[in-house]
């Protein structure tokens, strides 16, 4: 039991920890597709091709520079977390309805004051969904992180395999699952909110 608890609290910081940094970068290179003309294109590109990678290959690349272990599959996790966070950060603030943003310039606001009083805000339910959508794979695509030495629920699971004992397997997964749902559930609820608020 206290075996479970620990792996799963382990699994759980390392994602949150991906999805913090990825929701940080994926916010600003949203903004900066949305402020800097024809950059958009190459910014949305470049994540887009991020995802297309398998995650195996990406890591055992990532390896390379950073080695075995955690930092590896944080990376990882970042660089798979971004295209929805920085995808739903560009459509949502390209969405926001250009008479709100005449009139905020009309009370004399800066595009700071705009991006951060008027754009972000109204953007943000846009935004907590890709957060949410990143959030739910990573969590997921975490297990893999056994295979270059990272802690976490994925180490049992792989020993599973290795011996071909599937209640071993079932039982670990179990916990992916959950925790998986939960965030999804969770998240969903907050969004609903955050959707009912922005209208």
């Amino acid at each position: 039991m206290t075996n479970l608890l620990y792996l799963t609290g382990e699994h759980m910081v390392l994602v949150l920890i991906a999805i913090a940094i990825s929701t940080v970068l994926g916010v600003l290179l949203g903004i900066i597709s949305y402020w800097v003309p024809y950059l958009d294109k190459v910014i949305l590109w470049v994540v887009d091709s991020l995802q297309t990678i398998p995650s195996l290959a990406l890591l055992a690349l990532l390896m390379i520079f950073f080695g075995l272990g955690n930092v590896t599959l944080i990376v990882g996790l970042v660089l798979y977390s971004l295209l929805p966070i920085v995808r739903n950060t560009y459509i949502g603030l390209t969405g926001v309805p250009p008479y709100l943003k005449d009139a905020a310039r009309g009370m004399g606001m800066s595009k700071l004051q705009l991006m951060f009083k008027v754009e972000l805000p109204l953007s943000f339910p846009l935004i907590f969904s890709g957060i949410k959508i990143a959030t739910v794979t990573a969590l997921s695509i975490a297990v893999i992180g056994v295979l270059i030495g990272s802690g976490g629920l994925g180490y049992p699971i792989y020993r599973g395999i290795q011996t071909l004992n599937f209640l071993t397997i079932t039982l670990w997964t179990i916990p992916v699952v959950i925790m998986a749902v939960i965030f999804d559930f969770l998240m969903s609820k907050i969004e609903e909110k955050l959707v009912k608020r922005a209208k």
